[in-house]
């Protein structure tokens, strides 16, 4: 920030070093202009009054006599004054000065003319016969022959500012007002620095507060609160900055946020992963090899009992395989749900009849409420039938004998809520905001030996995200457990 600060006040420098070297040119060269103009305006009148004196040519000669006693006069009242005659194609017919002093024999007489004829804005400047590289203000006025009455007889040509001006010019320019108009505008030139550097600083001071609180978030490995505060009502481009930066910094630190939790699922997740896919294989190998080993001597119903429970495992090691792969599915974003029109009751009629005989052998009762009622929804039916298999399943498993458990209906204005109820064991309090969690088991034993996977509750949720809803609990222990959800209507789809 701070090469910033130094580039913007050497910028100004430079800036203001032009600025105050063309106002001082520009006031040198309007003086000019003014004292030119004025000067003309002031002895304009010199050639007339020098013409109506006396006749400069007469009879077609020029009077050199009268042209020297006039030219000395003239410059009694204007010492600058340099007068010539001319013809009138603008040669020099005559003047008062040395003839080694005069460096050309014909002038231009185009600004003669245009003085006359007022045609062209003061100042106008013609050529000056002892400098012609020089361009000089002048006075000019026929000359009338009065012995021929010609009007054309040339012209007298007055220089205002010859060498003698010159001289006297070179003089003044290295004067103490020449010197307090330049000291003036250094003063000027510093003065307008300074005030600059100033509001550079100022207008650059919340950068520079930006810029640091940028330069500690990101030494802070981005681990710190967010330091860049948002501008309410942005005044400049400086508080938009500041509040992209503020939004930038909130989304890398949520982004970091979300890297951390799901690099600590997927550790946590090949942990669960490895503990539930090790037990069943470990039990499996272990009844496998004890067949193995004791072919002969155990008998047909031990060997029965070992052959069930081994294959019991590996039903579970499928089940929970099949999960796995469900729930990876749905995470990837892979699974797109296949809306389409359908009864929900009648869905629901065929879970619970899928799991009557489990309900039966258990000695729970199952019921679906309404009885006969259609109702359709808009959704995906093999995965809301998931859905449904997992949350019946579970409310099977964790509800004793002489239970029940139920499956409801509600038909809203632009919904349908399902609800399945159970009279089992409840959630603990402790237990209920991870339910959702995948291989989330409360008691990991009793889970396993109800064959549980962890993962049901999980794919369910994700399910219901998949269609817009999400899944509500409510759960009491000894009391029984109660999940919701909401469908669409078709009408609401369409």
């Amino acid at each position: 920030m701070n090469r910033l600060h130094y580039k913007l006040s050497a910028a100004m420098l430079a800036i203001v070093f032009l600025l105050g070297v063309a106002f001082y040119q520009i006031d040198r060269y309007s003086v000019r202009i003014y004292h030119e103009e004025l000067s003309q305006r002031l002895n304009s009148s010199i050639a007339m009054y020098v013409v109506n004196a006396e006749p400069l040519i007469s009879g077609g000669r020029v009077n050199f006599e009268a042209l020297s006693e006039l030219s000395n006069r003239a410059m009694i009242i204007n010492p600058t004054a340099e007068i010539y005659l001319l013809a009138p194609d603008g040669k020099i017919l005559g003047h008062a000065l040395a003839p080694d002093e005069i460096s050309v024999e014909r002038i231009d007489v185009g600004p003669i003319r245009d003085l006359l004829s007022a045609s062209r804005p003061l100042p106008i400047k013609g050529v000056d016969p002892r400098n012609p590289g020089a361009q000089k203000i002048f006075s000019a006025f026929p000359v009338v022959d009065p012995d021929i009455s010609s009007s054309d007889a040339g012209y007298l040509y007055v220089v205002l500012g010859g060498s003698q001006y010159e001289a006297v010019a070179a003089q003044v320019s290295g004067s103490d007002k020449q010197r307090m108009v330049a000291t003036g505008i250094v003063l000027l030139m510093l003065a307008a620095f300074v005030a600059g550097t100033l509001l550079f600083s100022l207008l650059t001071r919340r950068l520079r507060k930006l810029t640091a609180d940028v330069t500690e978030f990101t030494q802070s490995q981005l681990e710190v609160n967010n330091p860049i505060d948002r501008v309410a009502q942005p005044r400049d481009e400086i508080d938009q900055l500041r509040n992209t930066c503020h939004f930038m910094t909130n989304t890398i630190q949520q982004q970091i946020a979300r890297l951390q939790e799901s690099d600590r699922l997927r550790r946590e997740l090949f942990t669960n992963i490895s503990h539930d896919l090790r037990t069943p294989l470990a039990s499996m190998q272990g009844y496998i090899e004890t067949l193995i080993i004791k072919d002969e001597a155990l008998d047909r119903v031990t060997r029965r009992q070992y052959l069930d429970t081994a294959c019991k495992h590996a039903a579970h090691l499928g089940r929970l395989i099949q999960d796995l792969f469900e729930l990876a599915m749905f995470d990837s974003g892979n699974a797109t749900p296949v809306f389409e029109e359908f009864s929900l009751t009648e869905l629901i009629h065929d879970v619970a009849q899928e799991f009557r005989l489990q309900a039966d052998e258990a000695q729970v009762s199952l019921q679906v409420d309404p009885h006969d009622e259609t109702v359709n929804v808009y959704a995906d039916i093999s995965l809301i039938q998931r859905v449904l298999e997992n949350l019946v399943g579970n409310a099977l498993k964790y509800t004793p004998e002489g239970g029940k458990v139920s499956i409801s209906v509600q038909a809203y204005s632009a919904a349908v809520g399902v609800s399945v109820v159970d009279t089992g064991a409840g959630i603990s309090a402790q237990a209920l905001p991870h339910i959702f969690d995948r291989f989330y088991r409360e008691n990991r034993e009793v889970d396993e030996d109800r064959g549980s996977t962890g993962l049901g509750l999980a794919i369910a949720k994700r399910i219901l995200e998949l269609h817009g809803s999400e899944i509500r609990v409510t759960s009491e222990e000894r009391h029984g457990t109660r999940f919701d959800f909401d469908l669409p209507l078709q009408a609401r789809a369409a």
